[in-house]
Order: C-alpha cells, then sequence, then structure tokens
C-alpha cells in the first residue's frame, strides 16, 4: 500500500475576524474563518496537491461541524478527527490591523482539542502517512496533548517516518519559560527538520546568530535545521551545507498571522518532493511572502500553479 505524504496534528478553532480596526472590546461585527497552527499547515499542504492529513478532537457543536465541513472542502483526510460531546470546541477574536501584528483573545480551555491524550493516538493512521509535521503548540496546552505530542512522535519515528518540527511558541500556554524551552528543545532534537524562527531560536538557544543556532540542533542529531529571518528570508543548514535564501519582497503586509506556517508548507513540501534545501528554502519564502499579504491565517496560501506563477513572476519578472 502507497503512504500518503504529510500528517498532523494540533487544534483548530473558528476565528472571528474583525470588521474594521480598532480594539477587540469595540467591534460589533466579525467575519468568520478557520484558525490553528496545524490545520493552516494541512491547507497549506492540501492546495499543493499533497494527501494531507489532520488529527484532532472537536466539539459536538456548530463550531466542530463548520470545521470538518470546511476541511472536508479542502481534501484533507480528517478520518482522524474523533468528537467530544463535553467539551466544546474552541474559538478565537482577532483584531483587523492596518499592518503589524493583530491582537487575538482565545477562548480555548477545556476545549475538546485539549482533551487529546497518549492513549487516543492510533499508530495505524499516522504510519500510513510518510512524514509527520508537528509544532510546539500541543504539547503546550495540557498534560495530555503533550502525552500526545510524544505518543504521535514516537509513533512515527518507530517506523522510520520523517518529522519536521515547528517550535511556534506560545510562552503564555506554559507555566514558565524554564520548562517551555525543555519540552521544546525536546521535542525538537527528536526531529529531522526543525524551524525556528530567529528570535525562538535565541530563547531556546540562547543565541541570535543562525549559525549558532543550528549548530545546537545539528550537534543533537537533527538533519536540517532551517532558521526564519522574516523578510530577509531564512538561513539553512546541514551537516554538509549551508546558505542564506532571500526573501522576496512585499509591497504591503495585510497580516503576518500564518506567514510561518506557511513557510513550514513551502520548506517541508519541497523536501517530500525532492527539491534541493535551498529551492525547498525558496518555496518557504515564497508561501511566507503570500501569507502576510492576505487577512485571513491560510487565505493566502497558494495552490501548485499559483505558486509557479508566483515563483517565475518574482525571479523572472515575466507572468
Amino acid at each position: 500500500m502507497s503512504l500518503k505524504d504529510v500528517v498532523t496534528f494540533g487544534e483548530a478553532m473558528v476565528m472571528f475576524v474583525a470588521d474594521k480596526p480598532g480594539a477587540l472590546k469595540d467591534i460589533d461585527k466579525f467575519s468568520r474563518r478557520l484558525a490553528g497552527a496545524e490545520v493552516n499547515t494541512a491547507v497549506g499542504f492540501a492546495r499543493l496537491g499533497l494527501s494531507a492529513g489532520w488529527v484532532s478532537r472537536l466539539g459536538d457543536d456548530v463550531f466542530g461541524e463548520y470545521i470538518r465541513e470546511y476541511l472536508e472542502r479542502e481534501n484533507i483526510d480528517i478520518s482522524g478527527v474523533t468528537s467530544d460531546s463535553r467539551h466544546p470546541t474552541a474559538f478565537q477574536l482577532k483584531s483587523k490591523v492596518l499592518e503589524g501584528d493583530p491582537q487575538v483573545q482565545y477562548f480555548r480551555k477545556n476545549s475538546a482539542a485539549s482533551t487529546l491524550s497518549g492513549a487516543d493516538v492510533d499508530p495505524d493512521y499516522l504510519t500510513g502517512f510518510r512524514h509527520l509535521h508537528m509544532t510546539g503548540i500541543p504539547p503546550a496546552l495540557t498534560k495530555e496533548t503533550r502525552e500526545f505530542a510524544y505518543a504521535a512522535l514516537g509513533a512515527m519515528k518507530a517506523e522510520g517516518r520523517s518529522i519536521s518540527f515547528d517550535p511556534n511558541l506560545r510562552p503564555s500556554l506554559w507555566s514558565s519559560r524554564e520548562e517551555m524551552v525543555s519540552v521544546i528543545n525536546d521535542l525538537a532534537c527528536r526531529a529531522d527538520w526543525v524551524l525556528p524562527g530567529v528570535e525562538e531560536g535565541e530563547i531556546l538557544t540562547g543565541s541570535r546568530d543562525p549559525r549558532a543556532i543550528a549548530e545546537f540542533y545539528l550537534s543533537k542529531g537533527v538533519s536540517l535545521v532551517v532558521v526564519k529571518l522574516g523578510p530577509e528570508g531564512a538561513y539553512f543548514r546541514t551537516k554538509t551545507d549551508e546558505g542564506t535564501v532571500q526573501g522576496f519582497k512585499v509591497e504591503k503586509v495585510v497580516d503576518t498571522v500564518g506567514a510561518g506556517d506557511g513557510f513550514a508548507v513551502g520548506l517541508v513540501s519541497g523536501m517530500l518532493e525532492g527539491l534541493t534545501v535551498s529551492q525547498a528554502v525558496q518555496r518557504g519564502n515564497a508561501i511566507g511572502a503570500l501569507a502576510v499579504q492576505s487577512e485571513g491565517d491560510h487565505d493566502g496560501y497558494p495552490t501548485k500553479p499559483e505558486l509557479e506563477t508566483y515563483l517565475q513572476y518574482q525571479l523572472t519578472g515575466v507572468k
């Protein structure tokens, strides 16, 4: 039986985005969208034509129904998603900004996804995929979701599947900075590809130097480290190669949320398709640039033809 491409897991939230700029407390009207780092990546992978799966638990409520139907329309395998009649689907409110980072208010405590535990991991489902992409958010939610993260990673490693890890640090979800750094680094060092932002790298390794950040993880067995540098692009390093791939110029940044997840989509999809590391990083830069030009977290993620058109224009000036 041939393997599907990439699976991820985490919490999806219904997101209500303010219809106009201003403090969230002053907003009367919102537009509904979907949010969640891992669901962002699942959408991105599927739009590029990869067979993608997402594992989670949703409340048995209208928000849960909305998320299921949304992901089915995006051609994502959700057969690993369960329902919970006792706990709700999480949601969030997000401000509208003219530039910079929006204000986000989360309503996720005691959500259905936060009850996932190690006992909920289905190794047979997960190992039906050749790659696992994970972030540092599920381990931060609850003790149970941390167990789920370790069990899922362990199941994939046991079968020799490749694993990518995006720290996606959320300090407010952790009991302490020390615990966050310890757990995130422990998980990262079990992965094959690690994708920190430079600020995250400083928190996790004590250095802002991309080369030093990469060396920290390479010395512990990781095979590829890509340090995201924002508009400047990204630095990559393996045991035999390194380089910096320049970012793409963006005339107007609409919303930065989802850019890092878009970068992961580009990098991981490129590696799975056999591109060189620098080509995969360039793809990540491209999707990150497209992501910041739209309002929703993953609204700007492209299809494969859209990505190829964007890259051709950016690199050659020819549409």
